[in-house]
């Protein structure tokens, strides 16, 4: 079943607590974190070591504007294409959290898997979920995860199980992963230089 060998991740600071993995096992939508203090990248190491996904959608850059690379008609020093059209961070302003996803990627990267840079906040955005407080302060949890679990057909998601607003953008880059895998999920940028999926 495709939908257990895909993972989503909301990447945070290596030592915040602000790391989610989503992931389905037994039909049902599952979650790891990290903790405070606690190496973000080794647990997901171990994470991705133990699931063995094909598809891996996280929400962080995995590529650097083609400039730096010689890509022709690339002359943007801070965004790359799909940055521009998504109004995204620039890779270079986050410069250690992209260098450490790329390294992870690397180091996590078999020869049968797929690693795509997901975007849960235009996602969320399309969804409608504002109305119900994504992005914000106090969001309702309980509504937006029955918005979101439209779009997990044969796979239960549990509101409970949803502690945080990067448990939820996990969970919106498990859904973009899953659409990826089956040729669904929107993309913008260039393929040569990155592509953000939605």
């Amino acid at each position: 079943m495709l939908s257990q060998k895909c993972i989503g991740i909301d990447y945070g600071s290596k030592l915040a607590g602000t790391t989610s993995v989503c992931y389905v096992e037994d039909a049902s939508v599952q979650f790891k974190r990290s903790e405070k203090k606690q190496d973000a990248d080794a647990m997901l190491q171990q994470v991705i070591s133990d699931l063995q996904p094909l598809w891996v959608a996280i929400d962080a850059p995995l590529s650097l504007p083609g400039v730096y690379t010689g890509i022709p008609g690339c002359t943007n020093y801070f965004y790359r294409h799909c940055d521009q059209l998504t109004n995204a961070m620039s890779p270079m302003f986050i410069g250690g959290l992209t260098a450490r996803a790329i390294q992870l990627k690397d180091h996590c990267r078999a020869m049968n898997d797929q690693w795509i840079e997901a975007y849960p906040v235009k996602r969320g955005k399309d969804l409608g979920l504002e109305q119900w407080g994504y992005r914000q302060k106090h969001p309702d949890f309980a509504h937006i995860v029955r918005e979101i679990q439209k779009h997990f057909e044969g796979i239960e998601i549990n509101p409970a199980r949803v502690h945080s607003s990067h448990d939820l953008d996990a969970l919106l880059a498990l859904e973009i992963g899953l659409r990826c895998a089956h040729g669904q999920a929107a993309h913008l940028g260039q393929a040569e230089e990155g592509l953000i999926y939605y």
